[in-house]
């Protein structure tokens, strides 16, 4: 059975994202590893930890609601997401990975966000890169 490596931040390029890892693991009968990545620090307190959780605890429901195989890890290792998702698709043996893409201003395109980048420059395998659209549930 392969692996899809997904990264997943609770915001619409994260959600589009999910929808999309979540169909493509139904599609082709693979297990689907969810990562949320923070770095930490003040930026990340305990209140933090415990939305984070709650919104993760709503993610597994929903994928085992759909049936999808799944693993979900929260990472909060000081490391940059793009660093954090590529050591996972590594440990893994992941077959693809999928990111989402926020809409971006006419010169916003011009740019693609470092995150982004990163995992496509850096990462072991395919990526599959979703932009967020309109928010729809995982069915």
């Amino acid at each position: 059975m392969g692996t899809i490596v997904v990264g997943y931040v609770p915001k619409p390029e994260g959600r589009a994202a999910l929808r999309r890892a979540a169909e493509e693991a139904r599609l082709r009968g693979m297990r689907l590893v969810v990562v949320n990545s923070h770095r930490g620090g003040r930026e990340f307190d305990r209140d933090d930890a415990i939305e984070s959780e709650a919104q993760l605890d709503e993610v597994r429901s929903t994928l085992q609601e759909a049936g999808v195989e799944h693993e979900v890890r929260q990472l909060v290792r000081g490391l940059d997401p793009a660093d954090d998702l590529v050591n996972v698709a590594n440990e893994v043996g992941a077959d693809i990975i999928v990111i989402g893409l926020r809409r971006r201003s006419p010169v916003g395109k011009l740019i693609l966000g470092s995150n982004a980048q990163r995992v496509l420059l850096d990462a072991p395998c395919p990526v599959l890169a979703v932009k967020a659209g309109e928010d729809e549930p995982v069915e």
